[in-house]
């Protein structure tokens, strides 16, 4: 079958029936469909896949003997909870070898149907070649998969699948350790009373009662650490811009900007993925904004956190102490200034390290994998089929359309409200039963949710993943006269109930509104609030709201230029001569701050806003 590999991975289509593993689809965050070969099959113009279990290659006589028993072989390369263990060897061959060179794993992996790894094993692409087909599923033991390789996975029609949820308690329960141990000192006070040392007065702490804590991820983890924070007697504010406020308010929790968070908490505990837009985010003008004294938690990810700036900070005093369990590089230099700072405590990456949830991550792990061989569908996978080619052709344009539409719109979106109601609007003169929408909400969905999020979103767990954040997704058809040889004529994104920084994308509702179109084969963005634009949506984008004057044009073009910043579209919408005007401006690289706040210091500028795409 031929595929078109650059979205590939993005699209799924579900099976025909709504069967009990299609509901355990909705039992765990991330979860997408298995990759497996498949044959398209229609239905009233609607595409299913049709399933077939590949033939397993040749292998050893013992495995042949099993594999024509019908047991398939698990290779699990490292430690796996005994009940995870278990319930593997009821169903499949479990052969635990742990401690494989890179080598070693390439000689044995094309003898078995599925690997389980932790975060030590690198699967990567040399893998999957030398699998030649027969690894059908990868299982990660835990919440990352950093370590294997997603894309050879799906080119290969390996399903990789986690376990996100097994180790939240313990992940919350390691976040106030810290935070307890950090305020009192422990660590610190521990070792000096080792080395024979009576320092009472050097170790004196911090009380928790009444202090501010920001919790920067209000999701699963975050929202169980201010649930054991409230009982200290903490004072908890948020950050998150799809955490639904009425469930943080249910906690106790005030959702607010991430600005408000970093300039007025006592204590910041960090608990978002590691994605682009978040990679580094508390870097030196991060830690600038901070309240003097701050104190630091992070048993999220060592990347969100630029460890050089967390250094200067602490030096400088503007960081009082930090408890961190995760490192950009695992494990650390042993040189490392940050791990031997004195106010520095620090954990081997121990979140998810109690019995009680090794256990559990087992169990999901072996519960994922299992079923992802029997050829259910898995909640937890995080890789998606991919689809014929001829299918991929008509829709490929309007699902960069319909993602970058998603990315636009939720970063009109001003901290502190929260996202709820999202309504996407399809105009188009095809029959409904011949349009089936659900790839192109699914890619609105990852458009808005993927960005600072660590879920891969695709068709079959959008809309979960969507309720799960508290967003209500709703369609709208727009019948229009014309060919229905063009599947859509324009898509429309709607952000109810929400605040804006950028006013002029408000429609006459109130809620924030943009509406794109594919024009030679290119996804543009038509309509912004009441504005009609006509701009290029490839690359990033600069809005800017004006009083429509002569000049302005040329001045942000000018600014521009002498930044060295490539213009690559410009479009103007106004709503009369002389009176309020937009301009979208495609833009090849950021600028730099400068150059923004040039633009916003022009007269007749009144707001803008830089989208990264």
């Amino acid at each position: 079958m031929a595929l078109a590999p650059p979205l590939c991975h993005l699209l799924a289509a579900p099976p025909p029936s709504t069967s009990a593993a299609a509901d355990a689809a909705h039992d765990h965050a991330g979860a997408l469909a298995p990759h497996r070969r498949a044959s398209p099959l229609r239905r009233r113009g609607r595409l299913f896949l049709a399933c077939r279990v590949p033939a397993a290659a040749p292998s050893a006589r013992g495995v042949a003997a099993e594999a024509a028993a019908g047991r398939p072989t698990v290779l699990v390369t490292e430690k796996l909870g005994d009940a995870g263990l278990e319930l593997l060897r009821r169903f499949a061959n479990v052969d635990c070898a742990y401690e494989l060179t890179a080598e070693e794993l390439r000689a044995k992996v094309s003898l078995v149907d599925a690997l389980v790894v932790r975060s030590a094993t690198r699967v990567t692409r040399e893998v999957f070649e030398a699998a030649r087909g027969r690894l059908r599923v990868v299982g990660r033991a835990g919440v990352g998969i950093d370590n294997v390789d997603l894309q050879a996975a799906t080119e290969a029609g390996c399903l990789v699948v986690n376990a996100p949820t097994a180790n939240t308690v313990a992940a919350a329960e390691h976040a106030i350790a810290l935070l307890a141990a950090m305020a009192r000192n422990v660590a610190q006070a521990d070792a000096s009373l080792k080395a024979g040392k009576w320092q009472r007065n050097k170790y004196v702490g911090v009380s928790l009662v009444g202090k501010t804590l920001a919790i920067m991820g209000f999701g699963k983890v975050g929202s169980e650490v201010a649930r054991r924070a409230k009982g200290l007697g903490m004072d908890i504010i948020s950050h998150d811009p799809y955490a639904p406020v009425d469930r943080a308010r249910a906690i106790g929790v005030d959702l607010v900007s991430f600005d408000e968070a970093i300039s007025t908490a006592d204590f910041i505990s960090l608990h978002m993925p590691l994605t682009p837009s978040t990679a580094k985010l508390f870097d030196d003008e991060t830690f600038a904004n901070m309240k003097k004294g701050v104190r630091i938690i992070n048993v999220a990810r060592g990347g969100v956190v630029d460890e050089d700036a967390l250094l200067r900070a602490l030096d400088n005093g503007t960081v009082s102490q930090a408890a961190l369990d995760v490192f950009t590089e695992e494990p650390p230099p042993k040189d490392s200034k940050l791990v031997h700072h004195e106010h520095v405590t620090v954990t081997p990456h121990l979140g998810a390290s109690t019995s009680e949830a090794q256990e559990g991550v087992a169990l999901e792990i072996a519960e994922a994998v299992l079923g992802a061989l029997k050829g259910e569908l898995a909640a937890t996978a995080v890789n998606a089929p991919m689809v014929p080619a001829e299918v991929l052709s008509e829709l490929s344009p309007y699902v960069i359309l319909a993602e970058k539409l998603g990315r636009l719109v939720v970063q009109l979106v001003a901290g502190g409200s929260g996202i709820k109601g999202v309504k996407i609007g399809y105009s188009s003169s095809r029959d409904p039963d011949d349009l089936d929408t659900r790839v192109l909400r699914a890619m609105v969905t990852k458009g808005i949710i993927e960005p600072i999020s660590s879920a891969f979103v695709n068709i079959v767990n959008a809309d979960y993943v969507a309720k799960q954040r508290g967003l209500r997704i709703s369609e709208e058809r727009i019948l229009l006269d014309g060919s229905p040889e063009i599947p859509i004529d324009s898509i429309q994104v709607h952000l109810a109930n929400v605040e804006s920084k950028f006013a002029g994308a408000l429609s006459d509702e109130g809620d924030i509104r943009v509406e794109g179109e594919v024009k030679d084969g290119k996804p543009h963005l038509t309509l912004v609030g009441p504005f009609s634009v006509d701009v290029s949506l490839e690359g990033n984008l600069i809005l800017c709201r004006q009083v429509d004057q002569p000049g302005i044009i040329g001045k942000v073009g000018s600014i521009l230029g002498k930044m060295n910043v490539n213009v690559n579209f410009m479009s103007v919408g106004r709503t009369a001569p002389g009176k309020q005007a937009i301009m979208a401006i495609g833009v090849d690289e950021e600028p730099e701050k400068e150059a923004l706040k040039l633009i916003g210091d022009i007269p007749s500028v009144e707001e803008f806003v830089f989208i990264k795409l």
